[in-house]
């Protein structure tokens, strides 16, 4: 039996140089092959556009090969973090590419041909997210490990930043309405059907957004719209409001997996802000050709196309925003780059949990601590964020020797929920109505748009869901832990997989066992009393906070989401398992370039081969993938415990090394 290893991006490629061959080294001679399956950025661009390349250029299409691989019972993928590319990633890689003699053809920003338009759909196949939802045919369960969970609480992490005792001005803003949230509508399909999308100007002519679209007896849909001239009002608002209060601005989306919806956002943020030097120079913007959903950068880049002296009278006006406005939070103030930089840079998974680790702070431009105004317009999950601030501003930081865990059940097979709403993700061109309409004619869902208004609609199958629940018992059955399944019932979506919830419940055995219905909000305030208590708690989630708190609580817990086990028990029988989350490390990287020093952490990769290994000691009734198994996970816990994890600054132990001690004590595990 084998065991498919994803070459992906950035650090955790290069920490695969040093990793795999010991990997090979242990599995020879035990009937377990290990083989490598190109599915990087570089590589899913080489294998979207083989038209003009050579021979010996060419890679096959190994992410749709790999989808195939997850829809079967043999599946055995160990899938490493990769790069979720915005656009700007894109086209930099694209320009790389070109760079070392690759014939791809640039990115049409600006489509008009049909021509120009099909290369424009081509590429939104690489763009985003395009890796995981193709690979995940299953719902997640993700955890510490027993033994990581002990090492961090005998020896927690030292980044925790105290919650000064004077008090902290530090605040989650959201909308108050005409969000997401507030406009969802729900419904569940009591029969097998196709549907289209359609926009209904308001003269009633109607122009087709989605041809067909199929759905499945038993099927969520749901259709929502974010009214950008409230989410504009909503900026121009927090704006005044942080400067007033002398507060670090900060915006926080996720435009990488949200690659429709959350630039649009963005670059709404990015226009009402610089909205004084961008409104003098609107002409000139344009005839750059910039794009503001890309960031300030795009604009910035751009002015070389001008003469010089409108150039810098343009960059003068746009560091005369930085004088009137309140100061933005600094992704590094060494460069200048700001938050609204770039719309990658931000994503809400991984700098909200720094604002709690830093005790409600981000940094600013002298690269000092501030407390921060953090900005989450839509409230489907920004309330969450809010409790976890409120309650650390009440009761101090989180203590990771003493807290509780937060494990998660996620939902996310088959692009379950927002996670797979990218190609039914649309913005209005004018006002109007866009509705969901069946084969009949007959209307599912409408929602009425303005000008620039971003609708969009997500699906949730009914297997998925059902697996879903039966794996939330599971776990809380196997962890003794009370399981909370964090719905709302007040929201159009929610409602309706609480139906299915209890629908399903009585089909798993759950006597004994603590399992409860709770808005997201209640649910967090429930976890974080337990979690200060140092109980541990079971959060059975949908797709989008899955991958939320699979950050927050392992940064807190742990000091890093990489750390996390991941398993993805898949639907036809096979294993997906992935190693933590986190990223990619572009930083690592950068250091790696400089010093020839990684300072990536393979921990993530070791302990997911203990559930690959023993996926297949059990499939395949190999006794072998068993040993390796069973020794690995101690020499897992020798290398937590005699500190072998890579140092931050060159000169201590890096990657390599910690690769040479884990095959040292994997070796004297097996030897024993």
């Amino acid at each position: 039996m084998k065991i498919t290893w994803t070459k992906i991006d950035e650090a955790p490629a290069l920490a695969t140089y040093a990793l795999l061959p010991v990997v090979k080294s242990f599995t020879k001679g035990t009937d377990i092959d290990v083989e490598i399956s190109d599915i990087s950025l570089a590589g899913r661009i080489i294998a979207n556009f083989p038209e003009k390349l050579t021979e010996e250029q060419k890679i096959p299409d190994n992410l749709a090969a790999l989808g195939k691989l997850a829809k079967s019972p043999e599946a055995n993928i160990l899938k490493l973090p990769n790069i979720s590319a915005s656009l700007p990633q894109l086209q930099e890689a694209i320009k790389e590419l070109q760079g070392k003699g690759y014939d791809i053809p640039d990115y049409p920003e600006d489509a008009k041909t049909d021509e120009e338009k099909a290369l424009k759909a081509k590429f939104g196949n690489v763009l985003g997210s395009a890796v995981n939802p193709v690979l995940r045919e299953g719902n997640s369960d993700r955890r510490a490990s027993a033994s990581v969970k002990k090492f961090a609480q005998k020896n927690p992490h030292r980044m925790m930043k105290p919650w000064p005792e004077s008090g902290s001005k530090s605040q989650v803003a959201h909308m108050e309405g005409k969000d997401f949230f507030g406009s969802e509508t729900s419904m569940t399909i009591d029969k097998a059907c196709n549907v289209k999308i359609e926009f209904v100007n308001a003269d009633g002519n109607t122009t087709v957004l989605k041809e067909k679209l199929a759905l499945q007896d038993g099927e969520v849909i749901d259709t929502a719209v974010m009214n950008v001239s409230t989410l504009r009002d909503f900026y121009a608002k927090q704006i005044d409001i942080a400067k007033k209060e002398d507060l670090l601005l900060s915006l926080h989306l996720k435009a990488t997996m949200m690659k429709v919806s959350d630039p649009i956002m963005f670059g709404h943020c990015v226009s009402v802000y610089y909205k004084d030097a961008l409104d003098k120079h609107a002409d000139s913007i344009k005839q750059i050709g910039a794009n503001i959903n890309n960031g300030i950068a795009d604009v910035i880049e751009k002015l070389n196309r001008l003469p010089a002296d409108k150039k810098a009278e343009i960059e003068a006006d746009i560091n005369a925003v930085y004088e009137k406005q309140p100061a933005l939070s600094m992704v590094d103030s060494r460069k200048g780059i700001t938050n609204l930089h770039v719309p990658n840079n931000v994503i809400i998974d991984a700098s909200m949990p720094n604002v709690v680790r830093d005790g409600g702070k981000l940094w600013n431009k002298e690269d000092k601590l501030q407390d921060t105004l953090a900005m989450i317009p839509d409230r489907s999950y920004a309330t969450i964020y809010k409790a976890i601030i409120e309650n650390a501003k009440q009761h101090g930081q989180f203590d990771p020797a003493t807290m509780g865990s937060v494990s998660n059940v996620g939902l996310m097979a088959q692009k379950a929920e927002e996670y797979g709403s990218h190609d039914k993700t649309f913005e209005a061109t004018a006002n109007g109505t866009i509705r969901v309409v069946d084969e009949s004619g007959k209307t599912l869902l409408e929602q009425t748009v303005e000008k620039g208004d971003i609708f969009r609609m997500c699906q949730t199958k009914d297997a998925p869901i059902k697996d879903w629940v039966a794996l939330a018992v599971r776990r809380a059955r196997a962890s003794n832990t009370p399981a909370i399944f964090w719905l709302d019932e007040k929201r159009g979506h929610d409602a309706e997989i609480i139906k299915k919830v209890n629908k399903y419940l009585p089909e798993s055995d759950t006597n004994g066992l603590e399992i409860k219905i709770m808005a997201p909000l209640d649910a967090m305030n429930f976890s974080l009393e337990r979690i200060r208590k140092g109980q541990d708690t079971i959060s059975v989630t949908g797709n989008v906070l899955r991958d939320y708190l699979t950050d927050l609580f392992p940064i807190l817990e742990l000091g890093t989401s990489s750390r996390m086990l991941s398993i993805v028990p898949l639907l036809d029988g096979g294993g997906l398992f992935e190693t933590g989350a986190g990223g990619s490390a572009p930083k690592h990287v950068e250091q790696f370039v400089k010093e020839a020093y990684l300072r990536w952490d393979s921990l993530g990769e070791y302990s997911a081969l203990v559930p690959s290994f023993e996926f297949i000691a059990e499939k395949a009734g190999n006794p072998k993938a068993a040993v390796l198994a069973e020794a690995l996970d101690q020499a897992i816990g020798k290398y937590l415990e005699n500190e072998k994890a890579p140092a931050r600054k060159v000169g201590q132990i890096d990657n390599r090394g910690s690769s040479f001690y884990l095959a040292m004590y994997w070796a004297q595990a097996l030897a024993e």
